[in-house]
């Protein structure tokens, strides 16, 4: 198989958006991180999006519990399009991501609060199980609930990351459905941010979710798209932020 370093290139040199109705994106995250302080870090990239302009996010929860989405487009664009109703704040932010080696990234925010998130990641068995299943299961597979929903209870088994959700509904209730077509494991991380050191990689005492998407408690690299529910203004919340 072919490095993630080599494989994201590639994506964000071409990628194509699957067809469909569905709010749409092709690219690659990390789909949470926790540490020994509390905190927990996830990324998204998205070279390609339905809704116009590729973007990149960055989710923070602190140790009490507070979500901040930072992002490189308006939040409308981004993630808290569908997440908003769960976050305390959406932030525009300029954000970075530096490969430094085949399986080696650095990801970085400027200003206040900045952010210097390294991290290493590495193929294990399970994820080589989970990739070839992957990779041969038809493409109108990956539309179906039930198929989703067992992989994400196999994924959960496998790669020992807590509850793991692949559909349901996101905070502002649109219905979601995540593509991982490749994953694999971070191996180590390290995070500064606000000049504090977060800490070792650690699961939390109790596993966090946004909506039906939970949080690994182990930190998962995947490179894949999501499907959102088109937005309805009748039956979804346009909140990109949490009221009160």
């Amino acid at each position: 198989m072919s490095e993630p370093r080599e494989l994201v290139d590639r994506l964000e040199q071409s990628v194509e958006l699957p067809s469909g109705i569905a709010e749409r994106f092709a690219g690659y995250g990390v789909m949470g991180v926790p540490f020994a302080s509390g905190d927990i870090l996830a990324m998204r990239r998205w070279p390609a999006s339905s809704l116009g302009e590729p973007y990149t996010s960055v989710w923070h929860r602190d140790p009490r519990g507070k979500w901040t989405f930072y992002s490189d487009v308006p939040p409308n664009l981004a993630c808290p399009r569908y997440f908003g109703s769960a976050i305390s704040e959406a932030v525009v932010r300029e954000i970075g991501i530096t490969w430094t080696g085949p399986r080696d990234l650095t990801i970085s925010l400027e200003g206040d609060p900045d952010l210097d998130w390294r991290l290493s990641l590495s193929q294990t068995p399970a994820t080589r199980v989970m990739n070839a299943m992957a990779g041969v299961l038809p493409d109108a597979l990956w539309r179906r609930e039930e198929v989703l929903n067992a992989m994400g209870k196999a994924a959960s088994v496998m790669l020992g990351a807590g509850r793991l959700g692949l559909t349901g509904r996101a905070p502002n209730h649109q219905r979601f459905m995540v593509n991982p077509t490749r994953i694999w494991s971070v191996r180590s991380s390290t995070a500064r941010m606000a000049d504090q050191d977060l800490g070792s990689v650690r699961p939390l005492p109790a596993q966090t979710r946004l909506g039906d998407f939970w949080i690994p408690q182990r930190g998962i690299f995947a490179i894949g798209g999501a499907f959102f529910e088109p937005l309805d203004p009748a039956r979804h919340a346009l909140a990109t932020v949490a009221s009160g």
